[in-house]
């Protein structure tokens, strides 16, 4: 049986890893399953830059294992790009999501809908035993809504309406198969599952 250290204590996304890389004598720990503390300073300037900190950081934590590590954020494109890799401290310490939507809303209080665009981005960093080093990235576009709606997801979900939703629904208002189907995560999973089962 194959360990991939999930360079994360989510467990739902964990379950989403798990299920979306199915590999067979594959299984999927997270850092607290295995009792490992790695918080590295995420200190890079892109998604790719921080998940790759995050999964070189929980290979040395963890002896060598295989790794996965992923780093993802809100870009809006009125505001130049924010939050972007600081989307979830972007109200400041500690970590809040009703802080972070609030403050989002604010800043874009002024904004029209036709200039809310925005996208999740998704970026995952694998590395295998050997070293070998495989990335993925996924996005999802849509535009920030001027309330928050929906009671499933986290984050700024209740705020995000994907394009692929026809921007009718936030992404918290749709069960967890509808939103792993067109998300950034989703989407970069599955390209990380393509460019592993090409090197098997």
């Amino acid at each position: 049986m194959k360990t991939v250290v999930i360079a994360s204590n989510n467990a739902h996304k964990a379950r989403e890893i798990a299920e979306a890389l199915d590999f067979p004598g594959w299984e999927f720990r997270t850092l607290r399953d295995l009792g490992i503390a790695s918080d590295p300073a995420e200190d890079a300037e892109t998604f790719a830059g921080n998940a790759r900190i995050k999964a070189l950081a929980a290979r040395e934590a963890s002896g060598g294992r295989a790794v996965l590590a992923d780093d993802s954020g809100l870009e809006v494109d009125a505001l130049d790009g924010a939050p972007g890799v600081r989307s979830a401290r972007y109200a400041g310490e500690p970590c809040d999501d009703a802080a972070n939507n609030a403050k989002l809303l604010a800043e874009l209080a002024d904004v029209p809908d036709a200039r809310r665009s925005a996208r999740f981005v998704c970026a995952l960093a694998f590395i295998d035993e050997d070293g070998t080093e495989t990335t993925a990235r996924g996005t999802v576009e849509g535009r920030i809504a001027r309330e928050g709606r929906g009671s499933h997801g986290f984050g700024y979900d209740p705020l995000f309406l994907p394009d692929a939703f026809s921007g009718s629904r936030t992404l918290a208002e749709a069960l967890p198969e509808e939103k792993n189907a067109v998300s950034h995560r989703g989407n970069a999973l599955r390209e990380l599952r393509a460019k592993l089962a090409s090197q098997r």
